[in-house]
């Protein structure tokens, strides 16, 4: 689709144009056979991906792909995807199941261009993707109530771009949003289906612990 070694003001161009590519489609959770997580950690300057693939609901593992790769791109806020894109699809071409539904560590259209890695890798995959993220990025929303399930939307100038939703009853919400070929409404309903006891759906839970793995196989 387009180069990685952007500077960062033509990046942010570009994930402006890419936005205007999402689709808004719904996916049933009668659709759904195969849930996949993705995440990527880096350390010591090498990025270490790792995507998941469960089976639906049943949340079994049946797949675990990983990649290595030297993080040649600088950390700057809002472009995640430019340095951890790269190594994500390297762990894409090993991938021998094909998930219904990918959920990202990341953000989805919880973005200022909409463009968060969630949507962006979406595009990429032109497949359906989720953003879930741990922490506030941007937006105004009013506290979720405190039980497992509920959520408010979250806004950004005057746009609601996701929710805040409370995954466990009492515990920090997440900030789930739609990526490419999705709807909110679909991603809040799977995010709950996949999130089982703990405040991570299980399929990132999953892919975290696989991408900090020190026993990576994938040389550099």
């Amino acid at each position: 689709m387009h180069d990685w070694q952007l500077a960062p003001a033509d990046a942010r161009k570009l994930q402006a144009q890419l936005s205007t590519q999402l689709v808004d489609e719904p996916l049933s959770l009668s659709d759904i056979s195969l849930v996949a997580g993705v995440d990527v950690s880096v350390k010591d300057n090498v990025s270490r991906s790792a995507i998941v693939v469960m089976t639906f609901p049943e949340m079994e593992v049946i797949e675990i792909e990983r990649a290595v790769r030297p993080t040649d791109y600088p950390y700057v806020p809002t472009l995640l995807t430019f340095r951890e894109g790269p190594v994500l699809l390297k762990a894409f071409a090993k991938l021998q199941n094909r998930p219904d539904v990918y959920l990202f560590d990341g953000m989805g259209r919880i973005h200022p261009r909409k463009a968060g890695i969630a949507a962006h890798m979406g595009l990429w995959l032109q497949a359906p993707t989720i953003g879930v993220g741990k922490s506030h990025l941007l937006g105004d929303y009013e506290p979720a109530g405190i039980e497992k399930g509920n959520y408010s939307p979250l806004f950004y100038k005057g746009q609601q771009l996701g929710v805040v939703l409370r995954t466990r009853t009492k515990v920090k919400p997440v900030y789930v949003s739609a990526g490419n070929k999705m709807t909110l409404d679909s991603a809040i309903e799977i995010v709950m289906a996949c999130t089982l006891k703990y405040r991570l759906p299980e399929p990132i839970r999953a892919a975290h612990n696989a991408a900090g793995d020190d026993d990576l196989e994938d040389g550099l």
